[in-house]
């Protein structure tokens, strides 16, 4: 599998802001009060989508990572677990949540990031990918009833 490399990217303002925009428009319209972003490249993306949105950011991390209280949601890899944390008090039951990682791959990690999102009462409106490998099929791990964004097909 070759590297995608989103640097460029980051690089170009005008390149930037027309990913943030292209991720986040979508759904702009869906009343969205926070996006979570999924360690680590999504919170490049993630934090200036919702500046775009009017929302508020909330950082998804491996263990160990967050300096508060966590909630942690495992997911299964092709050899072993892994695991996303959130902080406990990150979102409330009134939350509108965009969940953003930069690419969608085999869809474990988005698809935990939702149950933990859905674990604290919070509603998950959506996900924002940059870059989706369809060959992983990884949407087939996201709920069927929410829309799936994604800015390139690879």
């Amino acid at each position: 599998m070759q590297f995608k490399d989103i640097s460029p990217i980051l690089a170009d303002p005008a390149l930037l802001r027309t990913a943030v925009r292209a991720l986040a428009a979508p759904y702009a319209d869906m009343e969205v009060t926070k996006v979570v972003g999924v360690e680590s490249r999504g919170f490049l993306f993630g934090t200036p989508m919702a500046d775009w949105l009017g929302a508020g950011f909330v950082l998804a991390r491996k263990p160990g990572k967050l300096p508060a209280a966590t909630i942690r949601e495992e997911y299964a890899l092709e050899y072993g677990t892994d695991a996303v944390e959130i902080h406990i008090d990150a979102l409330t039951p009134d939350d509108r949540v965009l969940i953003h990682d930069d690419v969608i791959a085999t869809g474990g990690t988005a698809a935990a990031t939702a149950r933990l999102v859905e674990r604290v009462g919070a509603t998950v409106v959506g996900f924002a990918f940059l870059i989706e490998l369809e060959f992983l099929n990884g949407r087939t791990q996201l709920p069927d009833a929410l829309p799936v964004h994604v800015v390139l097909d690879v």
